[in-house]
Protein backbone atom coordinates (compact mmCIF):
# COMPACT_ATOMS: atom_id res chain seq x y z
CA UNK A 1 0.00 0.00 0.00
CA UNK A 2 1.13 3.52 -0.79
CA UNK A 3 0.15 6.54 1.26
CA UNK A 4 0.04 10.19 0.28
CA UNK A 5 -0.30 12.78 3.04
CA UNK A 6 -1.73 16.07 1.77
CA UNK A 7 -0.51 19.01 3.84
CA UNK A 8 -0.96 22.76 3.58
CA UNK A 9 -2.31 25.89 5.25
CA UNK A 10 -6.02 26.32 5.80
CA UNK A 11 -7.94 27.71 2.84
CA UNK A 12 -5.30 26.72 0.27
CA UNK A 13 -7.37 24.00 -1.40
CA UNK A 14 -5.87 21.09 0.53
CA UNK A 15 -9.05 19.00 0.60
CA UNK A 16 -9.67 19.66 -3.11
CA UNK A 17 -6.16 18.46 -3.98
CA UNK A 18 -6.62 15.38 -1.76
CA UNK A 19 -9.85 14.49 -3.57
CA UNK A 20 -8.26 15.11 -6.99
CA UNK A 21 -5.21 13.01 -6.07
CA UNK A 22 -7.44 10.15 -4.91
CA UNK A 23 -9.55 10.38 -8.08
CA UNK A 24 -6.40 10.26 -10.23
CA UNK A 25 -5.26 7.12 -8.41
CA UNK A 26 -8.67 5.48 -8.75
CA UNK A 27 -8.86 6.30 -12.47
CA UNK A 28 -5.55 4.45 -12.93
CA UNK A 29 -7.15 1.30 -11.49
CA UNK A 30 -5.78 1.49 -7.95
CA UNK A 31 -8.11 0.67 -5.07
CA UNK A 32 -8.06 4.08 -3.45
CA UNK A 33 -9.23 5.38 -0.07
CA UNK A 34 -9.37 9.08 0.73
CA UNK A 35 -9.47 10.02 4.43
CA UNK A 36 -10.39 13.35 6.00
CA UNK A 37 -10.59 14.45 9.62
CA UNK A 38 -12.79 17.50 9.02
CA UNK A 39 -16.00 17.60 11.05
CA UNK A 40 -17.76 19.42 8.20
CA UNK A 41 -18.18 17.48 4.98
CA UNK A 42 -15.83 19.53 2.81
CA UNK A 43 -14.59 16.32 1.24
CA UNK A 44 -18.10 15.28 0.24
CA UNK A 45 -18.80 18.70 -1.25
CA UNK A 46 -15.70 18.43 -3.45
CA UNK A 47 -16.38 14.83 -4.49
CA UNK A 48 -20.05 15.56 -5.16
CA UNK A 49 -21.10 12.76 -2.80
CA UNK A 50 -21.72 12.97 0.98
CA UNK A 51 -19.16 11.30 3.25
CA UNK A 52 -19.39 10.37 6.91
CA UNK A 53 -18.31 8.07 9.74
CA UNK A 54 -18.69 4.96 7.58
CA UNK A 55 -16.68 4.43 4.36
CA UNK A 56 -18.75 5.20 1.24
CA UNK A 57 -18.20 4.41 -2.40
CA UNK A 58 -17.36 7.66 -4.20
CA UNK A 59 -16.65 6.22 -7.63
CA UNK A 60 -15.07 3.27 -9.36
CA UNK A 61 -12.14 2.03 -7.23
CA UNK A 62 -12.66 5.05 -4.92
CA UNK A 63 -13.78 5.03 -1.27
CA UNK A 64 -14.16 8.08 0.97
CA UNK A 65 -14.22 8.10 4.76
CA UNK A 66 -14.45 10.72 7.52
CA UNK A 67 -13.98 8.78 10.77
CA UNK A 68 -16.03 9.96 13.75
CA UNK A 69 -13.68 11.10 16.54
CA UNK A 70 -16.42 11.05 19.18
CA UNK A 71 -17.14 7.35 18.69
CA UNK A 72 -13.56 6.21 19.23
CA UNK A 73 -13.15 8.57 22.18
CA UNK A 74 -16.27 7.18 23.88
CA UNK A 75 -15.15 3.58 23.37
CA UNK A 76 -11.72 4.28 24.87
CA UNK A 77 -13.08 6.15 27.87
CA UNK A 78 -15.73 3.50 28.61
CA UNK A 79 -13.06 0.78 28.46
CA UNK A 80 -10.77 2.79 30.75
CA UNK A 81 -13.57 3.23 33.31
CA UNK A 82 -14.26 -0.49 33.30
CA UNK A 83 -10.61 -1.39 33.84
CA UNK A 84 -10.22 1.21 36.62
CA UNK A 85 -13.54 0.37 38.30
CA UNK A 86 -12.04 -0.57 41.67
CA UNK A 87 -9.97 2.63 41.87
CA UNK A 88 -12.95 4.77 40.90
CA UNK A 89 -15.17 3.06 43.47
CA UNK A 90 -12.52 3.58 46.14
CA UNK A 91 -12.46 7.30 45.35
CA UNK A 92 -16.25 7.50 45.21
CA UNK A 93 -16.07 8.84 41.65
CA UNK A 94 -19.22 8.97 39.54
CA UNK A 95 -18.73 7.31 36.19
CA UNK A 96 -19.48 9.02 32.91
CA UNK A 97 -22.19 7.58 30.71
CA UNK A 98 -21.37 7.07 26.99
CA UNK A 99 -24.07 9.49 25.84
CA UNK A 100 -22.60 12.37 27.88
CA UNK A 101 -19.08 11.98 26.52
CA UNK A 102 -17.91 14.42 23.85
CA UNK A 103 -14.62 14.30 21.97
CA UNK A 104 -11.87 16.48 23.43
CA UNK A 105 -9.45 18.61 21.35
CA UNK A 106 -7.01 16.31 19.62
CA UNK A 107 -9.52 13.47 19.23
CA UNK A 108 -9.84 14.22 15.50
CA UNK A 109 -6.11 13.69 14.97
CA UNK A 110 -6.07 10.40 16.87
CA UNK A 111 -9.15 9.20 15.01
CA UNK A 112 -7.56 10.02 11.66
CA UNK A 113 -4.34 8.23 12.59
CA UNK A 114 -6.24 5.15 13.71
CA UNK A 115 -8.18 5.09 10.44
CA UNK A 116 -4.88 5.27 8.55
CA UNK A 117 -3.50 2.40 10.61
CA UNK A 118 -6.62 0.29 10.01
CA UNK A 119 -6.42 0.97 6.27
CA UNK A 120 -2.78 -0.11 6.21
CA UNK A 121 -3.55 -3.35 8.06
CA UNK A 122 -6.67 -4.25 6.07
CA UNK A 123 -4.92 -4.92 2.73
CA UNK A 124 -8.07 -3.61 1.02
CA UNK A 125 -6.43 -0.59 -0.64
CA UNK A 126 -3.54 0.06 -2.99
CA UNK A 127 -3.46 3.78 -2.27
CA UNK A 128 -4.56 5.85 0.74
CA UNK A 129 -4.77 9.64 0.42
CA UNK A 130 -4.99 11.52 3.72
CA UNK A 131 -6.33 15.06 3.92
CA UNK A 132 -4.37 16.25 6.97
CA UNK A 133 -5.54 19.10 9.23
CA UNK A 134 -4.26 22.62 8.45
CA UNK A 135 -0.49 23.04 8.44
CA UNK A 136 0.43 23.57 12.11
CA UNK A 137 -1.91 20.82 13.32
CA UNK A 138 -0.83 18.57 10.46
CA UNK A 139 2.85 18.86 11.41
CA UNK A 140 1.99 18.16 15.06
CA UNK A 141 -0.01 15.12 13.98
CA UNK A 142 3.06 13.57 12.30
CA UNK A 143 4.97 13.90 15.57
CA UNK A 144 2.13 12.69 17.81
CA UNK A 145 2.62 8.87 17.73
CA UNK A 146 6.35 9.01 18.45
CA UNK A 147 5.96 11.55 21.25
CA UNK A 148 3.14 9.61 22.93
CA UNK A 149 5.17 6.38 22.77
CA UNK A 150 8.11 8.14 24.35
CA UNK A 151 5.95 9.49 27.20
CA UNK A 152 4.44 6.06 27.84
CA UNK A 153 7.81 4.36 27.99
CA UNK A 154 9.15 6.95 30.43
CA UNK A 155 6.09 6.82 32.69
CA UNK A 156 5.55 3.05 32.50
CA UNK A 157 8.80 1.39 31.38
CA UNK A 158 8.04 -2.03 29.84
CA UNK A 159 10.93 -3.68 31.72
CA UNK A 160 9.19 -3.01 35.04
CA UNK A 161 6.43 -5.44 34.10
CA UNK A 162 8.87 -8.26 34.80
CA UNK A 163 8.59 -7.46 38.50
CA UNK A 164 4.80 -7.61 38.65
CA UNK A 165 4.89 -10.54 41.07
CA UNK A 166 6.82 -8.34 43.52
CA UNK A 167 4.48 -5.35 43.31
CA UNK A 168 2.45 -6.21 46.45
CA UNK A 169 5.69 -6.52 48.45
CA UNK A 170 7.13 -3.33 46.95
CA UNK A 171 3.87 -1.54 47.72
CA UNK A 172 4.09 -2.48 51.40
CA UNK A 173 7.74 -1.43 51.56
CA UNK A 174 7.12 1.88 49.85
CA UNK A 175 3.90 2.56 51.69
CA UNK A 176 2.08 3.44 48.46
CA UNK A 177 0.15 1.22 46.05
CA UNK A 178 1.99 0.03 42.97
CA UNK A 179 0.44 0.47 39.49
CA UNK A 180 -2.06 -2.27 38.73
CA UNK A 181 -1.30 -4.86 36.09
CA UNK A 182 -4.14 -3.59 33.89
CA UNK A 183 -2.29 -0.26 33.59
CA UNK A 184 0.79 -1.97 32.20
CA UNK A 185 -1.37 -4.03 29.86
CA UNK A 186 -3.11 -0.90 28.61
CA UNK A 187 0.24 0.82 28.15
CA UNK A 188 1.57 -2.12 26.13
CA UNK A 189 -1.54 -2.09 23.95
CA UNK A 190 -1.27 1.65 23.35
CA UNK A 191 2.42 1.31 22.56
CA UNK A 192 1.64 -1.39 20.00
CA UNK A 193 -1.08 0.71 18.34
CA UNK A 194 1.06 3.84 18.27
CA UNK A 195 3.98 1.84 16.89
CA UNK A 196 1.84 0.61 14.00
CA UNK A 197 0.80 4.20 13.19
CA UNK A 198 4.38 5.43 13.46
CA UNK A 199 5.52 2.68 11.07
CA UNK A 200 2.99 3.78 8.44
CA UNK A 201 4.05 7.43 8.72
CA UNK A 202 7.76 6.56 8.51
CA UNK A 203 7.41 4.04 5.68
CA UNK A 204 9.27 4.81 2.45
CA UNK A 205 5.99 4.27 0.60
CA UNK A 206 4.44 7.20 2.47
CA UNK A 207 4.79 10.49 0.59
CA UNK A 208 4.05 14.04 1.67
CA UNK A 209 2.56 16.58 -0.74
CA UNK A 210 2.43 20.26 0.06
CA UNK A 211 -0.42 22.45 -1.17
CA UNK A 212 -0.11 26.23 -1.12
CA UNK A 213 -1.17 29.20 -3.17
CA UNK A 214 1.76 30.92 -4.96
CA UNK A 215 1.55 34.07 -2.84
CA UNK A 216 3.88 35.56 -0.19
CA UNK A 217 1.76 33.95 2.56
CA UNK A 218 1.94 30.63 0.72
CA UNK A 219 5.71 30.96 0.42
CA UNK A 220 5.98 31.47 4.20
CA UNK A 221 3.83 28.38 4.78
CA UNK A 222 6.01 26.28 2.48
CA UNK A 223 9.17 27.35 4.32
CA UNK A 224 7.56 26.48 7.66
CA UNK A 225 6.37 23.11 6.38
CA UNK A 226 9.79 22.30 4.87
CA UNK A 227 11.55 22.89 8.18
CA UNK A 228 8.95 20.99 10.21
CA UNK A 229 9.12 18.02 7.86
CA UNK A 230 12.93 18.06 7.74
CA UNK A 231 13.07 17.73 11.51
CA UNK A 232 11.02 14.53 11.11
CA UNK A 233 13.38 13.23 8.39
CA UNK A 234 10.89 13.97 5.60
CA UNK A 235 10.60 16.27 2.59
CA UNK A 236 7.74 17.05 0.19
CA UNK A 237 7.45 14.69 -2.74
CA UNK A 238 5.72 17.46 -4.70
CA UNK A 239 4.62 21.02 -4.17
CA UNK A 240 1.24 21.80 -5.72
CA UNK A 241 0.71 25.48 -6.48
CA UNK A 242 -3.05 25.74 -5.96
CA UNK A 243 -5.37 28.20 -7.70
CA UNK A 244 -2.68 29.23 -10.18
CA UNK A 245 -3.80 32.21 -12.27
CA UNK A 246 -3.60 32.06 -16.09
CA UNK A 247 -0.65 34.13 -17.29
CA UNK A 248 -2.02 34.47 -20.82
CA UNK A 249 -4.86 36.63 -19.53
CA UNK A 250 -2.60 39.00 -17.54
CA UNK A 251 -1.87 41.47 -20.32
CA UNK A 252 -1.11 45.20 -19.85
CA UNK A 253 -3.94 46.97 -18.09
CA UNK A 254 -5.48 43.75 -16.78
CA UNK A 255 -6.21 43.53 -13.07
CA UNK A 256 -4.47 40.15 -13.18
CA UNK A 257 -1.10 41.68 -14.09
CA UNK A 258 -0.09 42.39 -10.48
CA UNK A 259 -1.19 39.07 -8.94
CA UNK A 260 0.37 37.11 -11.83
CA UNK A 261 3.70 38.95 -11.43
CA UNK A 262 3.64 38.10 -7.72
CA UNK A 263 2.76 34.49 -8.54
CA UNK A 264 5.62 34.25 -11.02
CA UNK A 265 8.13 35.44 -8.43
CA UNK A 266 6.97 32.87 -5.87
CA UNK A 267 6.99 30.03 -8.42
CA UNK A 268 10.58 30.86 -9.40
CA UNK A 269 11.57 30.58 -5.75
CA UNK A 270 9.79 27.25 -5.35
CA UNK A 271 11.16 25.70 -8.52
CA UNK A 272 14.66 26.02 -7.13
CA UNK A 273 14.02 23.42 -4.47
CA UNK A 274 10.77 21.57 -5.23
CA UNK A 275 9.01 19.54 -7.90
CA UNK A 276 6.30 22.12 -8.56
CA UNK A 277 3.00 21.32 -10.29
CA UNK A 278 0.46 24.01 -11.12
CA UNK A 279 -3.17 23.43 -10.14
CA UNK A 280 -5.21 25.89 -12.22
CA UNK A 281 -7.81 28.28 -10.85
CA UNK A 282 -11.17 27.27 -12.34
CA UNK A 283 -12.81 30.57 -11.51
CA UNK A 284 -15.01 28.79 -8.97
CA UNK A 285 -14.78 26.16 -6.24
CA UNK A 286 -14.35 22.71 -7.85
CA UNK A 287 -17.34 20.43 -7.41
CA UNK A 288 -17.60 16.85 -8.63
CA UNK A 289 -15.38 14.49 -10.65
CA UNK A 290 -15.40 16.59 -13.84
CA UNK A 291 -13.99 19.66 -12.09
CA UNK A 292 -11.43 17.53 -10.24
CA UNK A 293 -10.21 16.05 -13.51
CA UNK A 294 -9.73 19.54 -14.93
CA UNK A 295 -7.28 20.30 -12.13
CA UNK A 296 -4.92 17.69 -13.64
CA UNK A 297 -3.46 16.69 -10.27
CA UNK A 298 -0.92 13.85 -10.73
CA UNK A 299 -1.32 10.47 -9.10
CA UNK A 300 1.38 8.90 -6.93
CA UNK A 301 4.91 9.34 -8.26
CA UNK A 302 8.05 7.27 -7.97
CA UNK A 303 10.01 9.63 -5.71
CA UNK A 304 10.39 9.46 -1.96
CA UNK A 305 9.74 11.75 0.97
CA UNK A 306 12.31 10.07 3.20
CA UNK A 307 15.54 11.95 3.95
CA UNK A 308 18.67 10.23 5.26
CA UNK A 309 20.75 11.68 8.10
CA UNK A 310 24.20 10.21 7.31
CA UNK A 311 27.20 10.04 9.64
CA UNK A 312 30.45 10.89 7.85
CA UNK A 313 33.69 9.34 9.10
CA UNK A 314 36.26 12.17 9.39
CA UNK A 315 38.38 10.46 12.04
CA UNK A 316 41.49 10.18 9.91
CA UNK A 317 41.39 13.77 8.64
CA UNK A 318 39.89 15.70 11.57
CA UNK A 319 39.47 13.20 14.40
CA UNK A 320 35.67 13.49 14.41
CA UNK A 321 32.49 11.90 13.14
CA UNK A 322 30.05 14.35 11.53
CA UNK A 323 26.28 13.87 11.65
CA UNK A 324 24.67 15.59 8.66
CA UNK A 325 21.07 16.70 9.32
CA UNK A 326 19.32 18.51 6.42
CA UNK A 327 17.28 21.46 7.75
CA UNK A 328 16.17 23.65 4.82
CA UNK A 329 14.99 27.04 5.98
CA UNK A 330 16.61 26.80 9.42
CA UNK A 331 18.12 29.94 10.93
CA UNK A 332 21.19 29.87 13.11
CA UNK A 333 19.66 31.95 15.89
CA UNK A 334 16.63 29.62 16.13
CA UNK A 335 18.62 26.39 16.50
CA UNK A 336 19.22 24.70 19.83
CA UNK A 337 21.03 21.42 20.58
CA UNK A 338 21.23 19.51 23.84
CA UNK A 339 22.96 16.15 24.31
CA UNK A 340 21.18 14.08 26.95
CA UNK A 341 22.54 10.58 27.41
CA UNK A 342 22.02 8.64 24.19
CA UNK A 343 19.61 11.24 22.78
CA UNK A 344 19.91 14.59 21.03
CA UNK A 345 17.32 17.27 21.76
CA UNK A 346 17.05 19.26 18.54
CA UNK A 347 15.01 22.47 18.26
CA UNK A 348 14.56 24.54 15.10
CA UNK A 349 12.19 27.49 15.33
CA UNK A 350 8.96 26.32 16.94
CA UNK A 351 9.74 22.68 16.17
CA UNK A 352 11.42 20.31 18.60
CA UNK A 353 12.36 16.67 18.41
CA UNK A 354 14.25 14.22 20.62
CA UNK A 355 16.14 11.70 18.50
CA UNK A 356 18.24 8.70 19.53
CA UNK A 357 21.89 8.93 18.56
CA UNK A 358 23.29 6.41 16.06
CA UNK A 359 25.22 3.70 17.90
CA UNK A 360 28.69 4.99 16.92
CA UNK A 361 27.91 8.48 18.22
CA UNK A 362 26.80 7.22 21.62
CA UNK A 363 30.45 6.53 22.40
CA UNK A 364 31.42 10.10 21.55
CA UNK A 365 31.21 13.58 23.01
CA UNK A 366 29.80 16.57 21.10
CA UNK A 367 32.67 18.63 19.70
CA UNK A 368 30.65 21.38 18.00
CA UNK A 369 28.03 22.11 15.37
CA UNK A 370 27.54 24.40 12.38
CA UNK A 371 24.78 25.31 9.94
CA UNK A 372 25.89 25.38 6.31
CA UNK A 373 23.89 25.29 3.09
CA UNK A 374 20.65 24.33 4.86
CA UNK A 375 22.38 21.47 6.66
CA UNK A 376 23.18 21.10 10.34
CA UNK A 377 26.52 19.37 10.88
CA UNK A 378 27.13 18.08 14.38
CA UNK A 379 30.69 16.99 15.16
CA UNK A 380 31.38 14.15 17.60
CA UNK A 381 34.79 13.27 19.06
CA UNK A 382 35.44 9.69 20.26
CA UNK A 383 35.39 9.24 24.04
CA UNK A 384 38.64 7.38 24.85
CA UNK A 385 36.94 5.55 27.70
CA UNK A 386 34.24 4.15 25.45
CA UNK A 387 35.77 3.93 21.98
CA UNK A 388 36.95 0.46 20.86
CA UNK A 389 40.68 -0.08 21.32
CA UNK A 390 42.73 0.40 18.15
CA UNK A 391 39.99 2.40 16.33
Amino acid sequence: MRTILIMGPGGAGRTTVAAATALSGARSGQRTLVLSGDRTDTLGAVLGRPTGPEPVRAGEHLTAWRPDPASGFRDDLVALQERAASALDLLGAARLEPEEMTALPGAEELSLLRALRDAALSDAHDLVVVDLPPLDRGLDLLALPGELRRYLRRLLPPERQAARALRPVLGRLAGVPMPAEWLYEASARWDLELGAIEAVLADRGTHVRLVAEPTPAGADAVRTAGLGLALRGRRPERLLAARALPEREAGPGSWLAGPVAQQRKVLEEWQGGHDVRLVPHLGRDPRGPEDLERLDVPGPGEGTSTVEWPVADRLTEDGVLVWHIPLPGARRGELDLIRRGDELVLAAGRFRRIVPLPSALRRCTVAGASLREDELRVRFAPDPGLWPAGR
